[in-house]
């Protein structure tokens, strides 16, 4: 069986994966990388307490055949554009190169709708630039899944995404597939499901495809 290394397991996507990679009868073992420790224990889970901005320091700790990369942030939450692109970009691109140096096969990772490198929004070209970056690291197989807005419990809270939530809700059924809001839940179950077929390549996954899940 596999090992499957996870960063960003406290956010949304995140910690619902965590919990159904513990449940997978294909991971013998599951890594958590985190600023803190989690209220969890678990005989698969192996918690490494990290400097995501450090990574390349650590050994043994980034041994994984999967990685999950749902790491990310908002604007508003960041603060500044140089703090989100370190979160959105820098972080993830530096935990591909340190998990594919440590003999990593195959990086799934978060993204978002809208992602090019090309946009005028701040906030889709960083996620552009860092797909882009991110495939030339070298992985065997490498899944890109770009939600739309994301459903689900939050610890924070979020007064767009709130009113953004509220519309779904009643006028849902006027947006398109591609654009509906999606559970979280569904994306963490793509992302198992696809590590599991391991196909080759690189790998595209829109919101509306998740739908599914």
């Amino acid at each position: 069986m596999k090992t499957a290394l996870v960063a960003g397991s406290t956010g949304l996507i995140g910690s619902q994966l965590l919990q159904l990679l513990l449940n997978s009868d294909c991971y013998a073992k599951v890594i958590a990388l985190t600023r803190q420790d989690l209220p969890l224990l678990h005989p698969k889970l192996v918690q490494v307490k990290v400097d995501f901005g450090k990574l390349g320091e650590y050994n043994d700790e980034l041994k994984a055949d999967d990685v999950f990369c749902c790491l990310g942030t908002t604007m508003a939450k960041a603060g500044s554009k140089e703090n989100f692109n370190q979160v959105d970009f820098y972080f993830p691109l530096l935990l591909a190169k340190t998990s594919y140096s440590r003999g990593g096969r195959q990086f799934l990772i978060v993204s978002a709708l809208g992602a090019d490198t090309d946009s005028s929004i701040y906030y889709n070209r960083v996620k552009g630039e860092m797909e882009e970056a991110v495939s030339q690291v070298g992985f065997e197989t490498l899944h890109i899944f770009r939600p739309s807005l994301l459903l689900g419990p939050r610890t924070e809270k979020r007064s767009g995404e709130d009113a953004a939530k509220f519309f779904y809700k009643f006028f849902g059924f006027l947006i398109p597939k591609k654009y509906k809001a999606i559970d979280a839940l569904k994306v963490a179950r793509a992302m198992l499901h696809v590590a599991i077929v391991e196909t080759k390549g690189t790998h595209i996954h829109e919101s509306g495809d998740l739908q599914q899940y």
